[in-house]
Parts: C-alpha cells; sequence; structure tokens
C-alpha cells in the first residue's frame, strides 16, 4: 500500500451508528483494527472477539457490560471526552460480550489485534488510568495511560492524549519503526502500527498531523477534525493542535512489543533541552472534575 495523505487520513461518511472504522487489511498492515460506535439509550451489540484481544474504550456515555466473566454495571460516566477520565473493558480472545446503552449518545471505541494468547478480563476505571503530563512550553500535552506497557495483555496498547489549542503534541517528533534492542537485551525501539482517533471540542475545530520518514518515501500532512482516524504506518508523527480548540485523541499501537519504546527525530530532538516550564492548562480532564 502507498501511503498518503489520502491513505493516512480516514473520514468516514456520516452514519448514526459508527463514527469511523478502519481494519488491519484495510490499513494496510498486520495488526491494528479501530472501529468508534454510537448507540441510543437501550441499544445492544452483541460480539465475540473470535482470535482477537480487544478494548472497549467508553469515549462518552453509560452502558452495561456483560460476558462469561460477569456483569459490569454502569460502565463510564463522562458524557464527552473532554469532561472527565475513561473506562475501558479489556477482553482476550474467544469472548462473547454484550454491551447495552443506559444513556443516548454512548460511544465506545473498540480497538481489536490477532492474538495466540490469553489474558485475564478486566474493567479498567478512571482512577486505574494514571495521568502524566509531558513536554514543556507550547509542547505540554496530557496523556492518561489506560493500557500501558505492562499491562496484563499481548500485543495492544492504549492511551488518551489531550493537547491544549496551540500546543504541540508527539513532540519532538518520534518513531516506533524498527525492533532494536542493546546489548544486555533493553528495548530501544520496537516495531509499532499506531492509529490516531480524533476529538475537537469545538465542532469546527482541526489538528494538522505530519507523518514522515527518513527516505520521505512517506511525507504527508493531513488535517484531522472530529472522529478522523490518521493512520501511522511507519516514521515520526507530531501532531499540532489549532489555537482556540482543545485537541484529543485516542492512540492504539500493537507491534512487535507491548512497548512505547520509540526513537525522536534528531534534527529535532534538540528541542526537549529549551523547555522551562509546562503549560497551566493541563491536565485538561482529571478525576475531580467528573464527582
Amino acid at each position: 500500500m502507498r501511503y498518503t495523505a489520502e491513505t493516512m487520513l480516514v473520514r468516514t461518511k456520516p452514519d448514526p451508528h459508527f463514527l469511523n472504522k478502519i481494519t488491519a487489511d484495510e490499513a494496510g498492515w498486520e495488526y491494528l483494527n479501530l472501529e468508534v460506535r454510537r448507540f441510543s439509550a437501550g441499544q445492544s451489540w452483541n460480539h465475540d472477539t473470535s482470535s482477537n484481544e480487544a478494548a472497549l474504550v467508553i469515549l462518552g456515555g453509560q452502558c452495561r457490560i456483560e460476558s462469561v466473566h460477569g456483569i459490569w454495571e454502569k460502565v463510564g460516566r463522562r458524557p464527552d471526552v473532554f469532561s472527565g477520565m475513561p473506562y475501558t473493558a479489556y477482553f482476550s480472545r474467544h469472548t462473547r460480550f454484550e454491551v447495552t446503552a443506559l444513556t443516548d449518545g454512548l460511544e465506545i471505541a473498540h480497538g481489536w489485534v490477532k492474538t495466540d494468547q490469553d489474558h485475564p478480563a478486566r474493567l479498567i476505571t478512571p482512577a486505574d488510568s494514571p495521568i502524566e503530563i509531558r513536554g514543556g512550553n507550547n509542547a505540554t500535552r496530557q496523556i492518561n495511560g489506560i493500557i500501558p506497557p505492562g499491562f496484563d495483555c499481548h500485543r495492544l496498547v492504549v492511551v488518551e492524549v489531550y493537547t491544549p489549542g496551540g500546543n504541540w503534541s508527539s513532540y519532538p517528533p518520534h518513531k516506533h519503526d524498527v525492533h532494536r534492542m542493546d546489548e544486555q537485551g533493553k528495548l530501544l525501539e520496537v516495531d509499532l502500527e499506531e492509529i490516531y482517533y480524533y476529538k475537537i471540542d469545538k465542532p469546527e475545530g482541526f489538528a494538522i498531523q505530519r507523518v514522515y520518514n527518513d527516505s520521505r518515501s512517506i511525507d504527508a500532512a493531513m488535517v484531522a477534525q472530529n472522529n478522523d482516524i490518521v493512520l501511522v504506518p511507519e516514521g515520526y508523527h507530531p501532531v499540532s493542535a489549532a489555537y482556540g480548540y482543545n485537541c484529543y485523541y485516542l492512540n492504539i499501537l500493537a507491534g512487535s512489543a507491548q512497548s512505547l519504546a520509540n526513537t525522536d527525530d534528531p534534527a529535532h530532538a534538540w528541542a526537549k533541552s529549551t523547555w522551562t516550564s509546562q503549560d497551566p492548562r493541563v491536565p485538561v480532564v482529571t478525576l475531580a472534575m467528573e464527582r
């Protein structure tokens, strides 16, 4: 597959039930799939993970989730991603589950990857998702760790990132497209496929994302709007949020290891040394704002 701005930006037609969707086959890679579903109150969805592990991130609204592992009542509490912290359900392979919407406008991001392993099902609550403030100056952003490296799963890594308007994120530009270890066996970089799923706090807002590699066989800039997906098959992938618009993206990754080991673009790594403070607008969301 040839990766260009047209093929890496995924924008679906308006649909009352699907906000966006991309499969591994459509993306031209091996592992990563994502669909974002919307439900009306009382609507149910039955699904079997088959040979995949899966994460269900509640973007907004509340639901009931039932599986062989039990019943999780009143899952989710934020009305949208800018109003609080996430709930997420993790299921391993060969798990049948049912989701029932308890509120109108329930939105669920369902990411899945193939696996040959079994891991315990888990409900991840807001208290289970640590907040990290990363970067500095106008490259400050908030990261909520949902399924971080070290989580008891096979391949999935899931985080949420909040970038205040006018700030940069995934900066300095970094990449994770080669599996490298040092002589002691420490991971220096892993080979990951990555999806960015965007929300902007005002409907007319946008962010700009560039994806480029060292050879420039990939070098594209995309305007990401509400509910857009950007694919990162390889290379560096910085983001800039338009002034006046807070930017959210859900990062789902999978590849050669359950790790986020990466390499900065050496042409821009110097920027880290200039950071003198962190933007007071972060964190954008906290546990306290939902109580």
